[in-house]
């Protein structure tokens, strides 16, 4: 975070927070919005979102600024308000159902907000920090008629040292206006737009992460850096302090490091010196196992908490000299969602911390394990989450439309969008490099305002060497960062392999199903491909990954993003309704069929001494009508014309009332008998299966044609 100093510390402090939340309170309502969650109810007006916001830097004392503040919006030059149009919930963009207000905000217009609040005695003392989780793009703040800074940027946050502007006694006020261009002005912003549709969504405006209050001695703890070293059994801590004025006595940072509870590792150092831990035993951070060390920081008087996982990205060859992504020294083929972080009634502000997790865990239960954070930047907590239960990330940088992709260069007079482009994507990694899920960076979406790539990359490394970085996810790779990727709708597909970049698929899927009661609206919705049922739709899916799965072994694919998490808007290619309501699919077939793409398949040149057949003939009439499997079992792919054409056959077995499948992939929701054995004869082709109990043997013979 950006942190702006006063420098005075103020005679006394007031006592406890002024009860603000009255009457109107009771009377919030969300707007008439076209669509709510579950979570929507549980959204209280006096205390929404009340989760301390920044796990990664927690102190023990804090005052959470979330809830009604006055409201107006008005044209952009005009000068502050004295007459206030309502109340908003903060920290809901003020587009959004869940703020109360849900109007839109032009590039001609100024929001304005305020709020009274008192400092409680025991921080009498300290200095008080006020911090944004951030606001939506151009924020002033003034404390008791002082202004103390603007900021500019959607995505990341910032601070305030507003000791100085506190009165000695009474109610204290804020004061923040905001403008916010969105598609018409300099930011990144993303997939919002002024007049949403398609793949491009509402705007959000205002502040729409949480606002909050803390003390801090003197000196105090800035910011830190803690980055793991997995080969040398290492973690390394900085840690930035604050000064406001000269200090006559050394400062001493104390790192300790628990596991359990327990000390492993502890250290003492200057503020903005490194201080190496060594970790015996690292117990490593994986999906499967996301282990989080706990970090003790003292300095002074100030003392944070904060956490680190053990675990490493990069690059590395496999036994077959291919390229793979590696976690933790081994392959591990990533694959996941497009998450594009929107909510039908918070817009990019979840309503509820509950709501936020809840993505990651039906994430992790779609047997992914994996998200691709699509051009936005979620608050800290989400990460936490990722963190916690295990969930990597690739994070994009929001898209601001600065560069001409077929040059590669920033379009005339958009010079200082650039810069201010890359400002924000400094913030974004130095904000968000503390979480050990995110394991690589996307500065550019499919050439969307793409320019100076190699630079970029190049810098990004540079700011952070520990991670990965992906030139352009689609469309315009400039042969620079650490994967190429490519999009394929509704795909999959592979990347031509290359000796020193590992081949991913960046986009795939995107197939569609509104459901009626559960979409932005019920008509005029759109995927790449539609279906009308759910199991029209698990079937598609499934074939999806039954195509994908070949193509993680010899064909070099080490990761797919599937078009995505959950509709949005008009959008309905999602795994799950907007509303996050109901899983669109046939929810245990497509989690077992995802936990199949971890495991490489089989080589096809030779199961022991037995030769494995490229294709399999079962149907052989004349050389121009013949139907063969590209499998290796008959259950695993459909059959197909000897031209490559789809032909398919089909075949079930029902014993003892249940039936299983021994022929053919589809229909998917059936499951298929475990073949045995397979012999290629020149006349027959003979498989053989067994289950519950019973042998099955299924053979293919040669017609006898009258002329032969």
């Amino acid at each position: 975070m950006k942190l702006l100093n006063v420098k005075r510390l103020i005679p006394m402090l007031l006592p406890a927070l002024v009860g603000w939340a009255t009457t109107a309170t009771a009377a919030w309502q969300p707007a008439n919005g076209p669509l709510l969650t579950r979570w929507a109810k549980d959204v209280k007006p006096g205390s929404p979102l009340p989760e301390y916001p920044r796990p990664q830097m927690e102190r023990p004392e804090w005052q959470n600024l979330n809830g009604l503040w006055s409201y107006a919006i008005v044209a952009k030059d005009a000068a502050q308000p004295t007459a206030w149009d309502g109340e908003i919930l903060v920290p809901f963009p003020v587009e959004s159902a869940l703020s109360g207000v849900m109007k839109p905000l032009s590039p001609e217009q100024r929001l304005w907000y305020r709020r009274s609040f008192a400092v409680p005695e025991k921080w009498r003392g300290q200095r008080v920090l006020l911090h944004f989780g951030t606001v939506d793009w151009e924020a002033t703040v003034t404390v008791n008629g002082k202004e103390l800074g603007t900021h500019k940027g959607g995505f990341d946050g910032f601070s305030f040292d507003i000791t100085d502007a506190l009165k000695p006694s009474g109610e204290q006020e804020i004061v923040v206006s905001v403008w916010d261009p969105t598609d018409r002005g300099p930011q990144a912003k993303g997939k919002q737009v002024l007049r949403p549709g398609g793949i491009m969504y509402t705007a959000t405006s205002g502040i729409w992460q949480t606002a909050w209050l803390e003390p801090a001695p003197e000196p105090g703890i800035e910011s830190l850096k803690i980055t793991p070293d997995l080969d040398a059994g290492k973690v390394r801590v900085k840690v930035n302090a604050r000064f406001t004025r000269p200090v006559t006595e050394a400062v001493r940072v104390v790192v300790v490091v628990l596991e359990a509870g327990k000390e492993v590792a502890s250290g003492k150092c200057e503020p903005g010196e490194e201080l190496t831990l060594s970790i015996p035993d690292p117990h490593l951070w994986s999906p499967d196992d996301p282990f989080l060390y706990a970090v003790r920081i003292e300095m002074g008087l100030d003392s944070v908490t904060s956490y680190f996982g053990m675990r490493k990205i990069a690059l590395g060859k496999d036994a077959d000299g291919i390229q793979r992504l590696m976690l933790n020294n081994k392959p591990l083929f990533q694959f996941g969602p497009l998450d594009q972080g929107f909510w039908p009634d918070g817009i990019y502000t979840a309503p509820t911390d509950e709501a936020l997790r809840y993505d990651i865990e039906i994430t992790k239960a779609l047997g992914m394990n994996l998200a691709r954070k699509h051009v936005k930047i979620e608050p800290d907590r989400w990460y936490y989450w990722c963190d916690k239960l295990g969930l990597l990330v690739w994070q994009d940088m929001p898209g601001s439309g600065v560069g001409d992709q077929k040059t590669d260069t920033v379009r005339p007079g958009r010079e200082d969008a650039a810069k201010q482009f890359e400002t924000e994507m400094k913030a974004m990694i130095d904000g968000r490099g503390n979480h050990p899920c995110i394991v690589m960076w996307v500065p550019f979406n499919e050439g969307w305002g793409q320019y100076d790539t190699p630079r970029l990359c190049e810098w990004i490394k540079q700011l952070d060497p520990s991670r990965l970085v992906n030139n352009a996810s689609g469309w315009t790779d400039r042969k620079v960062g650490d994967v190429i990727d490519m999009h394929n709708y509704p795909g999959p597909g592979v990347p031509r392999l290359e000796a020193n970049r590992a081949a991913v698929l960046g986009e795939f899927g995107g197939l569609g199903m509104p459901v009626k009661g559960h979409s932005w609206q019920d008509e005029k919705n759109w995927g790449y491909v539609s279906y009308k049922t759910a199991a029209e739709l698990t079937e598609a899916y499934l074939t999806l990954l039954r195509k994908l799965h070949p193509m993680t072994g010899a064909g070099g694919l080490c990761a797919a993003v599937y078009t995505q998490t959950t509709d949005c808007e008009v959008e309905v290619n999602g795994l799950l309704t907007y509303d996050r309501a109901m899983v669109k699919m046939d929810q245990a077939a497509i989690a077992t069929a995802a936990k199949k793409l971890y495991t490489p398949p089989a080589k096809r040149v030779s199961q022991g001494a037995t030769l494995v057949p490229p294709a399999t003939p079962l149907v052989a009439c004349d050389p121009y009508f013949s139907i063969w499997s590209q499998g290796d079992h008959l259950t695993d792919v459909d059959t197909t014309h000897w031209t490559g054409r789809p032909h398919r056959l089909t075949s079930l077995v029902r014993i003892d009332g249940k039936v299983y499948r021994v022929m053919g992939a589809s229909p998917a929701s059936v499951p298929a008998m475990e073949q045995k054995t397979l012999t290629v004869l020149p006349t027959r082709s003979i498989y053989t299966f067994e289950g519950t109990g019973v042998e099955l043997t299924l053979t293919f013979m040669t017609a006898a044609l009258p002329e032969d």
